[in-house]
């Protein structure tokens, strides 16, 4: 049986997760507008004493890598390749749409997350959670055309955010699943799936999920 320590620290809303396996034994949601990077490790240190778990008892440490913000998802991963490094353990990543598509009951689920500027980060996965079709950024109404015609559920951890633009598409009257904006436990269930897989691995080999680039790259390109 592996332990593992799960957290996501990708937006406004994050939370930590401890599982056996696939099965989550405790999951914490945390609520910081100021980013995670002073209140982290407190949380995680209370949540295992919580539970009589000790860090080096954990056999794999996971991370949401985004997409959200470009400064939580690098907190949370700098968090996990430091811990696993220091403990000699195995790390993985796990994307958020992927994450929230765990909450979706139908073979195909169009995830759906806010990007801001106008724009939304969605993808299509299937009842194993693999892609159908890929991870972008992009306008809501540019990204439904794109879509396989096959019939979707929608899942979103804020849906009241594009519901409406579906009336008068042909995706009006699709069904819309609401996933929690703790995310921490189904990363921890994606990830227990992976290390049984022999995926998990070297924590430097770790990197964000961002989808789009950052202002930096963007202004870098434009000159």
């Amino acid at each position: 049986m592996a332990r593992i320590l799960s957290l996501d620290t990708t937006g406004e809303f994050g939370s930590l997760a401890l599982a056996e396996d696939e099965r989550v034994v405790a999951e914490l949601p945390l609520h910081s507008p100021d980013g995670f990077a002073h209140v982290l490790f407190g949380h995680l240190e209370r949540l295992l004493a919580a539970h009589g778990w000790r860090i080096s008892e954990i056999d794999c440490f996971a991370a949401a890598a985004g997409p959200g913000s470009f400064t939580g998802v690098r907190v949370g991963l700098a968090a996990v390749k430091g811990l696993a490094e220091a403990l000699a353990k195995r790390a993985l990543g796990v994307s958020n749409l992927q994450a929230v598509a765990s909450f979706g009951s139908a073979p195909l689920r169009a995830v759906v997350l806010d990007a801001r500027r106008g724009e939304i980060y969605g993808a299509v996965y299937d009842v194993q959670l693999e892609l159908v079709s890929p991870e972008v950024v992009n306008k809501f109404q540019d990204w439904l055309v794109t879509l396989p015609e096959d019939r979707l559920q929608f899942v979103s951890t804020n849906p009241e955010a594009f519901e409406p633009a579906l009336a008068g598409t042909r995706f009006a009257g699709a069904p819309v699943v609401r996933a929690p904006r703790a995310l921490a436990g189904a990363v921890a269930r994606i990830a227990a799936r992976r290390l049984a897989a022999g995926e998990a691995g070297d924590p430097a080999a770790l990197d964000a999920n961002y989808v789009r680039r950052t202002d930096a790259e963007l202004k870098w390109k434009d000159r």
